[in-house]
Parts: structure tokens; sequence; C-alpha cells
């Protein structure tokens, strides 16, 4: 048991229990009297913070070390303790000491009031070094800024670099004699292209979000301008939901749109009809639902044989857990792709 310095004129029975609950501790402690002066103190505690060993007394708390933790917020703080009119929760502070450099200190106090001796009061104050958590969560996060940066740098390479691809699959296009493969080089440049249009709202996201309306709508603008050759004849146009979604998710739904405006580019208008190619996202707390619309000529009469689009689609959906249908639209064409939420189960009823 810590010895008492010569100054305390406490009751016996809260000064006992004080210094026993101090003297029993593992963790950093100091039972002060009101007086603010150090009654006890655990082991840990002066090892810690280099006070003199037990038995020494220690004196008033800001007389510790070479007079360190004489602050006045913490002066202010113990007196407001122990006059009951708040407590210490998680006060944080700067010590600087001679040995040790600047540490980062919690503290915690509380008041101990002991009726049955007289309502005499104490205050018993924790005291946790986290310096070294504090700088390694410094270290942490400066890792995870400087990854963001290093992915957002990435994110940009990868998008100039499809964007030269899909400029090489244009200019093959064009010299090109046949028009299949001119069709079949366009449609690559087409997705190229969807993808380094994603790529580059993934370099500006936060967190790895996307804002899925801004990005369908950017998407639909830069397939508009390389597949549609007169806008007065036909248009895409979006109307799309404000949401955020994860990359992976946005990636799908991009590639989604593309094959299916791109399906409807090529078959739903003839060489001189007008139309429009509407996209619509929406979505609530439950569930989303994705469209892509043509007014054009419509479902045929004998359904052709999947092809490389159906078959990206098909294989999109399943991944997003999504249903796939395809309706008349009267005209026109409408594919939906539509994603609920797993029903709750059931709660069990009560016997």
């Amino acid at each position: 048991m810590p010895q008492l310095p010569s100054s305390a004129a406490l009751p016996g029975a809260a000064q006992a229990l004080g210094l026993a609950i101090v003297a029993a501790s593992a963790a950093p402690l100091l039972l002060l009297d009101g007086e603010l002066n150090v009654l006890g103190a655990s082991d840990t505690c002066r090892k810690a913070f280099d006070f003199a060993p037990a038995p020494a007394p220690l004196g008033s708390i800001f007389a510790l070390g070479n007079g360190e933790w004489q602050l006045p917020r913490l002066r202010s703080l113990l007196q407001a303790t122990l006059a009951g009119a708040s407590t210490i929760d998680a006060y944080e502070l700067d010590l600087e000491q001679p040995r040790h450099g600047k540490r980062r200190l919690v503290l915690h106090a509380r008041r101990l009031r002991y009726e049955g001796d007289g309502g005499a009061a104490l205050l018993l104050l924790s005291i946790t070094d986290v310096t070294a958590s504090r700088l390694a969560d410094e270290a942490h996060a400066a890792l995870l800024r400087e990854k963001v940066l290093l992915l957002q740098e990435i994110q940009h390479r990868i998008a100039n670099s499809l964007q030269i691809v899909a400029s090489v699959l244009m200019q093959g296009a064009r010299r090109v004699s046949s028009e299949e493969s001119r069709g079949h080089l366009k449609d690559a440049h087409s997705r190229v292209m969807a993808i380094a249009q994603l790529q580059h709202h993934l370099s500006n996201a936060e967190n790895g979000d996307v804002d899925l309306g801004d990005y369908l709508g950017r998407l639909c603008d830069s397939l508009g301008a390389s597949m549609i050759e007169d806008h007065d004849r036909l248009k895409l146009t979006t109307a799309c939901d404000k949401a955020l979604v994860t990359s992976d998710t946005s990636v799908s739904l991009g590639l989604v749109v593309t094959e299916l405006v791109i399906n409807s580019l090529k078959h739903a208008f003839g060489p001189v009809q007008p139309g429009t190619i509407t996209v619509t996202y929406r979505c609530t707390a439950h569930d989303w639902r994705l469209a892509v619309c043509d007014n054009g000529k419509g479902m045929a009469v004998v359904a052709p044989a999947p092809g490389l689009g159906t078959s990206i689609v098909t294989a999109l959906a399943r991944h997003l857990q999504a249903d796939v249908t395809i309706e008349d639209g009267n005209p026109g064409t409408l594919v939906t792709l539509h994603h609920r939420a797993a029903d709750p189960e059931p709660a069990e009823q009560a016997l």
C-alpha cells in the first residue's frame, strides 16, 4: 500500500477504499484529494511517467515531473469534476516530457464520494498513453491516401490507354472494305469507349463509389457521339435516378447499357427511319430497375439466334442477380433488368 502524504486529512474509510482501488490496478491510476494532491499512484503509473517510486509521496499533480502537468485546462477540468459539475471522459492532451518527448494521453476522471465518511470527495484519474496507436493511425491513414491516389492514377492511365485502343479500332473500321468487318470494329470501338468512360469516373470517385445517374448519362453521350451519324434522325436519351453504387456494379450496368444500345442502333431502325432510344434507371431501398427502350420496328416474329451481345447481357444480369425481360414496346422493344432484394425470412410465430 502506497504511503500517504502528511497533508492528507480525509476520513479513513473513503481514503482506504480509494487507495485499495489504485493499489490493485494494473492500469495507470492516480487518486487525488480535494486539493488535487496525489494520495496514491499505481506502480504502472509511476513507471510510465517517471514519477518517484513507491512509497515516496508525490504532492500536487501540477508539481509532477518538471511541471509539465501544470496545464490550465487540466486544472479546470479536474476542479469541475471534484465539484460534481462534470466528468472527464476521454480527454486528450499532449504532454512534453524530457525523456519521452511529446506524448498523447487520454484521461478519464471520476469523483468518488463516500457518504458514510462525512461526504469527503476524492478523484480517481486514469491516464492512458495512446502515442503509439495515434502514430499508427496516422501512418495507416497516410498509406490509405497514398493507395487512393495511386489507384486513381492507374485508372486514369487505363482510361487513356483504352481511348487509344478505341481510336485504333475506329481507324481500322474506316480502312476496311468489308461492311461486316467494319460493323464488328465499330461495335468493339463502342465497347472499349464504354469501359474508358467508366475508368474516368472511377478515377474521380471517392471510396470507389460511382454516381450511376451521372455515369450512365455520360456513357450514353459517348455512345451517341461515336455511333449515331445523324443526330436529327436518331436520339439517345437518359432518365436515371441519382444513386451511388460500387464500381463493380457500375461496370456491369454500363456494359449492359452499351450492349442494349448497340443492339437498338443496329436493328431497331431502318436506313431513314427516325427514332429515340431511352435508358432509364429507377431505384428504391429494396430494388432497382434498368430499362432500355426504343420506338423502332419492334420485335421480330422469329427471334434470331442469340449473338455476342445477348450472351453478354445474360451473363451480366446473372452476375447482378437481376431478371431480364424483353417486351413489345408498342412501338419498339423494351428490355428490362430488375433486381429485387431478398425477402426477409418470416418471423417465427409465438407459442
